[in-house]
């Protein structure tokens, strides 16, 4: 891979080390690879894939979007033949860092981790560099290393974007494709936000985007921010908490709207555990029960099933759906490229730097579900059953 050029770094399969003899493989093969994965099998010139061990770093089984991205990228890489190791470390930063030691103990060949913070496995990373093992940094960036070698992941920028327009079309100002409205509100509308974990590098472009967005509406006074509380790192929610969100909301109604007697327009939020927290102290608080009873808007991300509940029976007012079962396929095409010595396809190599290196990506994009979509993009797509959004529990999952 011409991003990376440490000599020794190592080829999964034969193909890829008799190009290294030929070719001197540039930093994407070793020139003699030590584990069992880099030997020939029989006249094919590549590893059987039966061969290849992947371990799977996932952060957390709290939340069910990461159960099942950790279940998704498993059968997927096990129906291509390899073998998975899969482990998740329940938000438990030094349970990840063991997890993952222990990984390339065992002799992982490939790591695709999912950081619970982005820049505390370095000791890990150096580990796997020193042993050529390949990283994929999956949907969170890990920084400041130089042993990560790909980026999976949505386009988090246009996350916050997507998330900041749905809050503005739920407080009338613009359509749903961000498309201002004759006869909008004039305001001045009262807006509260919350951001994710400060650890999550994800959090930060989220932020931006959903901030780039308001700003015009902010400037313009048509929203205000009541409470004044507008920089990320106050803002923000460690480990995307939704006690830790509830408890903040439950603050700013006490400290800044008369316990819920004064009007509050939206709320923007990043994640719908935050959405729920968030919901939870505004209906303790008066507000609602629902959007049309005078919730405020709150947006989300995940497409939990217990948020397109709520936005299936008018609570929460949107939420971003980032279909795991692409983000699984993509990571597994990159294993792919990786395991046969060839570079993963990136459709952006300038926008994640990690603090050392500019980190080659491939992005996805995102959909914005509000309840008129969820029949044709949830259900419809098979991610939900209609029983499951009406339950707000989703069958193993």
């Amino acid at each position: 891979m011409n991003h990376r050029h440490t000599p020794g770094r190592r080829a999964i399969g034969a193909a890829a080390v008799l190009a290294a003899g030929a070719l001197a493989l540039a930093g994407c093969a070793g020139e003699g690879a030590g584990s069992s994965s880099s030997a020939a099998s029989g006249q094919s010139g590549a590893a059987a894939s039966s061969d290849i061990t992947v371990g799977v770093a996932m952060p957390t089984q709290t939340s069910e979007r990461w159960i099942a991205d950790g279940n998704a990228v498993k059968e997927g890489l096990e129906a291509a033949g390899y073998k998975v190791d899969l482990q998740y470390a329940n938000d438990d930063i030094p349970t990840q860092t063991q997890q993952i030691d222990q990984m390339i103990t065992n002799g992982a060949d490939i790591l695709v981790i999912a950081s619970i913070d982005g820049t505390a496995l370095s000791s890990q990373l150096d580990a796997a560099g020193a042993a050529n093992i390949p990283v994929v940094s999956y949907d969170r960036l890990i920084r400041d290393n130089e042993n990560v070698d790909f980026y999976v992941s949505f386009d988090n920028y246009k996350v916050g974007v997507a998330q900041a327009t749905a809050l503005l079309y739920g407080l009338g100002l613009t359509d749903q494709d961000g498309k201002e409205l004759d006869g909008r509100p004039t305001g001045p509308l009262n807006i509260e936000l919350f951001a994710g974990s400060p650890d999550d590098n994800n959090a930060g472009f989220f932020f931006d985007g959903a901030m780039d967005t308001l700003k015009p509406y902010i400037d313009d006074g048509t929203l205000v921010v009541k409470s004044g509380q507008t920089a990320f790192d106050t803002v923000a929610t460690l480990r995307w908490s939704q006690e830790a969100a509830q408890k903040r909301m439950e603050d700013l109604l006490t400290s800044t709207y008369g316990g819920g007697s004064e009007d509050l327009a939206g709320v923007l939020s990043p994640f719908d555990g935050i959405s729920r927290g968030v919901i939870t102290a505004l209906q303790g608080a008066g507000y609602g029960p629902t959007l049309k009873e005078g919730l405020p808007v709150v947006t989300g991300q995940d497409a939990e099933i217990a948020s397109v509940k709520l936005i299936n029976d008018g609570v929460q007012q949107s939420t971003i759906f980032k279909d795991t079962r692409t983000l699984a396929t993509q990571a597994v095409e990159v294993v792919k490229a990786i395991a046969s010595g060839q570079e993963p396809e990136a459709n952006d190599t300038t926008t994640y730097d990690n603090g050392v290196k500019v980190v080659p990506s491939y992005l996805l994009e995102v959909e914005t579900i509000y309840a008129d979509n969820i029949q044709q993009k949830i259900i419809d797509s098979g991610y939900y059953t209609e029983d499951e959004v009406k339950a707000g529990v989703a069958e193993g999952k």
